[in-house]
């Protein structure tokens, strides 16, 4: 288990923040798009910070007593190591002292370590949204959490 430091994501992780998610997805979220993150206020944006390295991050939305993540990632380096955990549990954590009910997330259909690590932290299947992801064109799966 690698020691992280989660804290708020800030305008200059941002490209760090963007390195990663080029790395990671086929239609990779732009700056412009964490910024309007940064100053969104029903938005929680954590990164996972080692030796002044963003290795990982997680955006959430939060309105009334709903929740969605949006984005979560860990640099390819730094898998299995319980970064994605840890961001997960933090932000879980501020969603029930925000009083949130629920919470919602899609992975691709294809993505099945993704589906085990949320199965893991309790999110169940409740839906697909066909055709939702392009580059390649596939479902998502919807999942999600009562808390």
């Amino acid at each position: 288990m690698i020691e992280v430091t989660i804290r708020q994501m800030y305008p200059t992780d941002i490209p760090e923040v963007v390195n990663i998610e080029r790395t990671i997805f086929t239609t990779p979220w732009s700056e412009t798009s964490f910024l309007q993150e940064i100053n969104n206020l029903y938005s929680i944006k954590k990164v996972a910070v080692l030796n002044n390295t963003t290795i990982g991050y997680v955006c959430a939305n939060h309105i009334l007593n709903e929740n969605h993540i949006l984005n979560l990632a860990v640099h390819p380096e730094f898998r299995r190591c319980g970064i994605a955990t840890k961001l997960t549990k933090e932000v879980l954590k501020e969603l029930k002292e925000k009083g949130c009910d629920f919470v919602y997330l899609e992975v691709r259909g294809s993505n099945l370590s993704a589906k085990k690590f949320y199965e893991k932290l309790g999110f169940v299947i409740v839906a697909i949204r066909k055709d939702y992801y392009t580059l390649p064109r596939e479902d998502a799966i919807i999942m999600a959490l009562e808390m």
